[in-house]
């Protein structure tokens, strides 16, 4: 017998379906309406039906393109768009994609496409001035961990409670990512797409995890409705949810009617509770005044001559820049136009030249200190004595000189120095490239003695691609820094997303620990955070600027900050376990089978 192949076929089935009866009676239609208009309940079943029964026919291409309408969900999620909310969407459709989709193998794949259509938007910055292989082989490596919570949602999703199993998965794929190869690399957490969301405050409490973990909650939460309600809509009492089962590939709800509706309740409870008290916490947030005492900062961007890898090459001038827009502002600063800073922040790679080595570029900050009458902590590349180098940012007294510093602890492979050299030169021209930093030891905290007098200040420093390691600030934050910076050098990146990306961590950082954070960026966006996690002032890209303002200090810690990593921790021991249970539970229900 030849199979049914009609769309239309399928469509009247669907709706027969969601609404079997028989003929309608005279003077009736067949929804069950005198006037000819259905009712709104059995418009939205219908369309549910329709587009289940188009999901039944193609069920591996509706997946394959639900699963990358879901991970672009995630990347728009992102700075430089404001598009917070579309996180969860992302989230909650990607858990239906991956849920009951059979073999677990195929809750992979399906999570790597997703993966994919989240990481090659978000990430092409990393391959602007070397070609596309960097970017594409970073982009298929993280796709990898949003393929592993395909696989294991596939078997949590079995479990009762399962959206709040399935959430810590995502937290625990986001550690592994955050964790390996070669350190990790974070980028792209789903709390840094939050700085101007609803969830932002749980930072506070758990830091960046706990914001991850919050959305990946609403998202599965949101998964449940959208797996429950179907069947709610489109049969009648007594049929407990067959077009959600289409939908989702997946168990039954439960026969009683009852406890499918209080199953649908506990999700759009769920759903609610998570993002509004992320907004009740908004108002436990410092604010932009709180703290102990104010100094006032000036981070300048002196920006570089061109673009590129190649910027290197004219150090001396990247070097001058930086002075020229220094002794500028000490001009302001004497016409009354600015205030007196206590102290100056100049970002990653403003000397190049190594000062402690080279006079000439000594000569320069200090003068530069001694114009602005403050001391600078200027972000230089220092070479050691095995012709290593560190990526450092000192403190500079004016005529003094240098006094403490901070070493870049975590350097990025690939960048500053390169796993594996010898085999990688094989595959890439730029593989010699890679500089040859050594990562330095430390807490991440420098001592600078304000201008206006006082009390030395402890400021914690994250440079670039440090922000994105929870662990950085944490460690700088426990050894007493009242002020956080993050110095940058986003010259080689162009004019992509990321700067924009990497200055909502900082906003993220900042609510974390309840610290101002001075953002100073060579190239821009250059920015003053205060402890809520508002951009107070910024720059424009690619032009020459100095930022000046009254920032408090702050002795507090939040729980965050007291917690450290424990949160993650937590949640991640619980995606085991439940993982764990899922297993046993597979392999016990599959030998009493």
């Amino acid at each position: 017998m030849k199979p049914d192949t009609d769309p239309e076929n399928h469509l009247r089935a669907a709706d027969s379906a969601a609404d079997p009866g028989g003929a309608p009676e005279s003077g009736s239609r067949a929804d069950g309406s005198a006037d000819g208009t259905a009712p709104p309940e059995s418009r939205v079943g219908r369309s549910i039906a329709a587009v289940t029964a188009v999901a039944t026919r193609w069920p591996r291409s509706t997946r394959l393109l639900a699963a990358a309408v879901a991970g672009s969900l995630l990347y728009a999620s992102f700075p430089p768009r404001t598009l917070w909310f579309l996180a969860p969407v992302g989230i909650a459709i990607l858990t239906l994609v991956v849920r009951g989709t059979g073999r677990a193998r195929a809750g992979f794949g399906y999570g790597y496409v997703a993966g994919l259509a989240f990481f090659l938007p978000l990430l092409p910055w990393t391959g602007i001035y070397v070609g596309p292989a960097p970017w594409l082989a970073l982009s298929a490596v993280c796709a990898v961990y949003v393929g592993l919570f395909g696989l294991l949602t596939r078997w949590v999703a079995t479990l009762p409670g399962w959206p709040l199993w399935v959430a810590t998965v995502w937290s625990l794929t986001e550690w592994g990512r955050a964790s390996f190869p070669f350190g990790g690399f974070p980028w792209g957490k789903l709390a840094f797409g939050q700085a101007d969301g609803w969830y932002l405050p749980y930072a506070m409490v758990g830091g960046a995890p706990l914001v991850s973990f919050a959305v990946a909650l609403t998202g599965t939460g949101l998964a449940a409705l959208a797996a429950g309600l179907p069947g709610r809509l489109t049969t009648r009492a007594g049929d407990s949810g067959g077009v959600a089962g289409a939908i989702s590939d997946s168990p039954r709800w439960g026969a009683s009617h009852l406890t499918s509706w209080n199953r649908i309740v506990a999700a759009a409870m769920l759903v609610a509770i998570v993002p509004l008290a992320g907004v009740i916490l908004r108002t436990a947030l410092p604010g932009p005044e709180d703290g102990n005492r104010p100094i006032t900062v000036a981070a300048i961007q002196g920006s570089v001559p061109r673009l590129g890898l190649d910027f290197n090459a004219q150090r001396r001038a990247v070097l001058d820049n930086h002075v020229k827009r220094t002794e500028e502002l000490a001009r302001d600063i004497a016409a009354g136009k600015a205030p007196q800073p206590d102290v100056v922040i100049w970002p990653e790679n403003s000397s190049d030249i190594d000062p402690l080595r080279n006079a000439d570029a000594a000569q320069e900050i200090s003068q530069a200190s001694v114009a602005v009458k403050a001391p600078i902590l200027v972000g230089a590349v220092l070479v050691n004595a095995d012709r290593t180098t560190a990526n450092s940012v000192i403190v500079w007294n004016g005529d003094a000189g240098p006094a403490e510093r901070h070493d870049k602890k975590i350097i990025q492979p690939f960048g500053e120095y390169l796993p594996y050299r010898e085999f990688f030169r094989h595959f890439s021209e730029y593989a010699d490239r890679a500089g040859y930093f050594v990562p330095g030891a430390g807490d991440g905290v420098v001592h600078v003695r304000p201008a206006g007098g006082g009390a030395p200040v402890a400021i914690g420093v994250a440079t670039c691609y440090e922000v994105t390691f929870d662990r950085a600030f944490q460690e700088s934050v426990r050894a007493g820094a009242q002020l956080l910076t993050v110095p940058s050098n986003n010259a080689t990146f162009g004019r992509s997303e990321m700067t924009y990306q990497q200055l909502a961590m900082s906003r993220v950082r900042a609510v974390e620990h309840g610290r101002a954070v001075v953002v100073s960026v060579t190239t821009g966006v250059s920015a003053m955070i205060t402890a809520d996690g508002v951009i107070r002032q910024q720059t424009p890209q690619f032009e020459p600027a100095a930022l000046v303002a009254t920032l408090p200090l702050r002795d507090n810690t939040t729980l965050a900050s007291r917690l450290g990593p424990t949160p993650e921790t937590v949640v991640c021991i619980l995606a085991a376990a439940a993982t764990a249970a899922a297993l046993f539970r597979r392999r016990y229900s599959t030998k009493r089978g």
